[in-house]
C-alpha cells in the first residue's frame, strides 16, 4: 500500500517516487503535484519501512494506516492542525489501543494523521488484507 511513498526531511507533505538515477530520485509531491529532484544527501524515509511502537512490539505503518481507514470507514481522519494534544491521543486510542504512549510523541501523532489524510485524499490508503499484514 505504501510502496514508493516517501517522506523527505525538510520538505512538507509526502512524495511519490517516479524514477531513480545514480545519486538522485525524481519525486512528485502528493500535495501540489510538483516534480522535483532529490539527492542522496537528503534524508529520505520510505513509508513502507516505518513502524510504530506498541506495548506488544512494533507495528508497520501500513497496518496503522489500515486501522485508521477501518475506523473512519475510508474517510478523512482527525485534523491534526486543529486538534488538541488530548484529542490526538484519544483518537489514537481508538485506532491503535496498544500504542506506546511513552515513545510516541504528539509530533508523531500529528505527522501520522496528516500523512493519512494526504494518502486518503489520493486513494492510496486502504484496508490491509490479512496476507499483507503478515508480510
Amino acid at each position: 500500500m505504501l510502496t514508493g511513498i516517501l517522506s523527505i526531511s525538510g520538505q512538507g507533505g509526502l512524495f511519490k517516487m517516479l524514477s531513480q538515477g545514480n545519486n538522485s530520485l525524481i519525486v512528485e509531491n502528493l500535495v501540489d503535484g510538483k516534480k522535483t529532484n532529490v539527492t542522496s544527501a537528503q534524508r529520505i524515509s520510505a513509508l513502507q519501512d516505518i513502524s510504530m511502537y506498541t506495548t506488544e512490539g512494533d507495528v508497520r505503518l501500513s497496518t496503522v494506516m489500515s486501522n485508521i481507514f477501518k475506523y473512519t470507514k475510508g474517510a478523512q481522519c482527525i485534523d491534526a492542525k486543529k486538534a488538541s494534544a488530548q484529542e490526538l491521543k484519544d483518537y489514537m486510542d481508538n485506532v491503535l489501543p496498544t500504542w506506546d504512549k511513552e515513545h510516541i510523541y504528539n509530533s508523531d501523532l500529528k505527522r501520522l494523521f496528516t500523512w493519512y489524510n494526504i494518502l486518503q485524499k489520493h486513494g492510496i490508503v486502504r484496508e490491509e488484507t490479512e496476507k499483507e499484514a503478515q508480510a
